[in-house]
């Protein structure tokens, strides 16, 4: 019988034995990503294209994002969205700075029945002015309401001040909704859509005769093109405060250019960042948020773009405690530069990145999901072990260095409202 007075025996983990798609060719260069090893029924499908918000006029590709299955001239919106209900499916579209991704969820033997639903919705997409109209007076009454909250306004401000004079620093402005043409629309949709695909994903347990149907179906969509991504930005170092009149807050952001995940440095780099402000007990969560009451949370994070990378740092705290909150972000941050972690903080830590690794590869769409987030830097599922070596072999020395490398004040882009 199961002792349960006594705890189970610790295992070190050294790696994960991953499960990695098979690749088809829809042409030389947009590919097919297969995981068949679903135990279950479900199935999931997703469609990258190149059309995320760097691309086209200002706010043009995030309008186009949310119009995709907004009619066509035999069907309504509303009739292309009860005829996926019915079979059971769940559509969602997202948008990136670097590509917008269509998703539809199902039982496998309704994905293929929903595509061709969603093929043609979107091949002949009409823009029906009414939509359009529809869309463009709610995307700006919700600009109005953002533009009233101080973390939309210092993430705006970071964002032009990180980015500079790059294409990822552009942000959008009230004027620039009554800007967008229906012939604008329609000339980015077909360039960035019908002749945007870069890739397919599928999740589920499906037969080869409907991979290669799911092929043949979308094999016009396919790119032919390959969008150059800016790589050398710099961000613009020091404070800026925006007032905003009657906060009773003020958010900050505070960061800096940095790397993606083919950088040498990115996996040490992403233990140095857990234990300053990436999990719950975290330097800044203790400090500003335990200690000194300044805020509900605190974070930090690395955020990877195809040619390069950055790290943030996020809060909202009361705008009398600001600049009190700056004074302590940059305390521990120089802690780091002249005291060692000590080994219980950093086998805390690697325990706990460890545990956060091994769920986020738990069944094959988080797998999928790991191995989506390597592929467009040319990286496979190795990766993750690797990153596993690295929180096993980490020294308080070594993080002590890079905090010197990487995190200097001096360095920071910060950025509050309030």
């Amino acid at each position: 019988m199961l002792n349960r007075t006594l705890s189970p025996d610790l295992k070190e983990i050294d790696k994960i034995d991953f499960v990695k798609p098979s690749i088809f060719d829809i042409t030389n260069d947009v590919k097919l990503y297969f995981m068949k090893e679903v135990p279950n029924d479900t199935a999931r499908l997703d469609l990258y294209f190149d059309a995320g918000t760097i691309k086209g006029e200002h706010g043009i590709a995030s309008f186009v994002n949310g119009l995709l299955l907004s009619g066509t001239n035999s069907k309504t919106s509303t009739q292309i969205n009860t005829e996926i209900d019915a079979l059971g499916g769940f559509f969602e579209s997202g948008i990136s700075n670097e590509n917008s991704v269509i998703t539809i969820y199902s039982l496998r033997e309704n994905l293929l029945p929903i595509l061709h639903i969603l093929k043609d919705a979107i091949q002949n997409l009409v823009f029906h002015e009414h939509e359009v109209e529809e869309l463009r007076n709610d995307r700006k009454q919700k600009f109005k309401v953002s533009m009233e909250k101080v973390s939309f306004i210092a993430q705006r401000g970071f964002q032009q001040r990180l980015f500079n004079q790059s294409i990822y620093g552009r942000v959008t402005s009230e004027s620039d909704f009554d800007a967008i043409s229906t012939d604008a629309l329609k000339h980015f949709f077909e360039e960035n859509y019908l002749h945007g695909l870069t890739k397919v994903v599928v999740v589920g347990n499906l037969p080869q005769g409907e991979i290669d149907a799911l092929i043949d179906t979308l094999g016009t969509w396919a790119t032919t093109t390959k969008t150059p991504f800016e790589k050398d930005i710099f961000n613009l170092k020091g404070l800026t405060h925006i007032v905003k009149d009657g906060a009773v807050q003020s958010a900050i952001r505070v960061g800096r250019m940095l790397f993606n995940k083919t950088h040498e440095d990115y996996n040490d780099f992403l233990i140095l960042n857990t234990i300053f402000g990436d999990y719950f007990g975290s330097r800044l969560m203790s400090n500003i948020r335990e200690d000194k009451g300044y805020t509900y949370g605190i974070g930090t994070m690395v955020a990877e773009l195809h040619e390069t990378g950055y790290f943030l740092i996020a809060t909202e705290v009361g705008k009398d405690v600001k600049d009190a909150t700056l004074k302590e972000i940059k305390f521990e941050m120089e802690r780091l530069h002249t005291e060692l972690v000590s080994m219980e903080e950093l086998n805390l830590v690697k325990n706990y990145m460890l545990g956060q690794l091994l769920k986020s590869a738990d069944g094959p769409y988080s797998m999928t999901d790991l191995f989506m987030s390597v592929e467009p830097y040319g990286l496979n599922l190795d990766f993750y072990n690797a990153s596993i070596d690295s929180i096993n072999r980490i020294t308080p020395e070594r993080i002590q260095l890079l905090a010197k490398k990487y995190l200097n004040w001096s360095d920071l882009t910060i950025v509050s409202a309030g």
